[in-house]
């Protein structure tokens, strides 16, 4: 197992834990994450390694930031995908955020549907909107994306 693929594990799982108990992700996670994917990009590919962290965290940021102005995700989540860009690098990256969109997409469903049903069980109209923790999805997707191929 590569050092990226231990450091994507060790920080996914912590920000799965955290975000799924306390519905928070700790600043020090997507920290710790970018700046291993500095070091690591730059022990692979020397100085120009800076630049393959740089534009994975930047895309990262910018592309789950709309996502965030628009009310459907938390800055913890914009933050992470910005550690893990760095660690990803841009190609990586674009293909850990399909795979997020789509665990992120079935797992809507799925807490759609048990809502639903405990609704239509407890005849209950009056519930609150429910909110997904996703950093087990932004978690999934960055592992899919380093399996090799």
């Amino acid at each position: 197992m590569s050092a990226q693929v231990l450091i994507a594990v060790l920080l996914g799982l912590a920000a799965t834990a955290e975000d799924l108990w306390r519905r928070n992700i700790s600043n020090w996670i997507p920290l710790s994450a970018l700046l291993a994917g500095f070091l690591w990009h730059v022990s692979q590919q020397g100085w120009s390694g800076v630049l393959t962290a740089a534009v994975g965290a930047g895309a990262g940021f910018l592309i789950f930031l709309v996502f965030y102005l628009l009310g459907g995700m938390g800055g913890g989540d914009v933050k992470l995908m910005a550690g893990f860009g760095a660690l990803l690098g841009l190609s990586r990256l674009i293909e850990a955020a399909l795979w997020t969109a789509i665990i992120g997409a079935v797992l809507a469903a799925l807490v759609i549907a048990a809502s639903s049903l405990r609704r239509w069980v407890r005849k209950d109209a009056a519930q609150k909107p429910l909110a997904i923790p996703y950093a087990p999805a932004i978690t999934a997707g960055v592992w899919l994306s380093l399996v090799p191929r």
